[in-house]
């Protein structure tokens, strides 16, 4: 009897034993994973870092570049100058700072694309700034034209200048001071709408799906200066061709071919091209042959981290700053 009794206390000690150990055991792997989780997760950190890092130094390179092409060129921004020309896929392993395991290796690598933010169509045009303000019609009947020769719903330009112009609180009905001719006032409506800040907010304007703003993306921007020129010697023949009453796409395209040979120097060189096609420039638009907004894609991956980004720059006599960078 006691010796089968001691032999069921030594099979209670061995389970014992054994969940003891089992427990140990789960306890330490639990902090093992643990350990490599934070690890990992400091690796994360560290090549989140250093991808925005990569990317600013992209961007100093892009402004060097861009100052350059300023004092090479006189003020005339060309669609084939030497800031458009693409940065193909550079390896930075050499570069790029990083603690490497034996036999280890890993992809640094940077590339973009540098464009003018003022040869595509700014939004925040569609408002007069100052004074009375309201939508400016001029820019009003381009915008149309645009949509026109994309064959987009050309009425949805009067809804989209009606939203800028109430959100920049711009010339509302009854609060008009000086009146300007080539002014409309605003309609008033319920609240406050939503300042566009980019093409994908024009969602929010009734009459745009996902389609349409796919097809408009590359021809508009939303700059934070009101009644930017666009430039004329990098514009689209869809946008040069809604420069004025009466133009077409193929107008516009003429206008792309013939700055092939030579560049827009002034508005009097731009106005004579249209002369020679029976065409002239809409009454109370501005136009450009330089360019001040650059808009820089920008791709850098390093290891396992890959970073896309649309960043904005403006060029200006004495600097040039980044305004904004978006991740996509």
């Amino acid at each position: 009897m006691r010796r089968r009794f001691l032999t069921r206390q030594r099979g209670v000690a061995v389970v014992t034993a054994l969940l003891l150990t089992t427990l140990a055991v789960s306890i330490v792997a639990s902090l093992f994973w643990q350990q490599q989780v934070q690890v990992r997760s400091m690796e994360n950190q560290r090549l989140h870092f250093q991808t925005r890092w990569i990317l600013r130094g992209g961007l100093d390179l892009v402004r060097l570049i861009l100052r350059q092409d300023a004092a090479d060129t006189h003020g005339v921004t060309r669609a084939d100058g030497l800031w458009a020309t693409p940065l193909a896929e550079t390896r930075l392993d050499q570069f790029v700072e990083r603690e490497r395991l034996q036999g280890e290796s890993f992809d640094a690598s940077i590339s973009g694309q540098t464009y003018d933010a003022q040869s595509r169509y700014n939004l925040a045009n569609l408002a007069i700034e100052g004074g009375a303000g309201g939508i400016n019609k001029a820019e009003l009947a381009v915008f149309t034209r645009l949509l026109q020769n994309l064959q987009l719903n050309p009425a949805l330009a009067r809804v989209v200048a009606t939203q800028v112009a109430r959100s920049e609180g711009a010339g509302l009905m009854g609060q008009q001071e000086q009146p300007n001719p080539n002014a409309e006032p605003v309609p008033a409506g319920s609240g406050q709408p939503m300042k566009m800040l980019r093409a994908e907010d024009l969602l929010s304007v009734a009459g745009f799906d996902q389609k349409a703003i796919e097809k408009l993306r590359e021809f508009v921007v939303v700059l934070p200066q009101m009644q930017t020129r666009i430039n004329v010697n990098t514009a689209s023949a869809e946008l040069l061709g809604a420069l004025g009453p009466g133009m077409t796409l193929q107008d516009g395209q003429a206008l792309v071919n013939a700055r092939k040979r030579t560049a827009y120097v002034s508005k009097q060189a731009f106005e004579a091209q249209l002369a020679s096609l029976g065409k002239q420039l809409q009454k109370d638009i501005e136009i450009g042959w330089g360019s001040d907004y650059f808009l820089v894609l920008s791709r850098v991956k390093l290891d396992r981290a890959e970073l896309m980004s649309w960043s904005l720059v403006r060029r200006s006599a004495t600097n040039t700053q980044v305004i904004w960078i978006r991740e996509i």
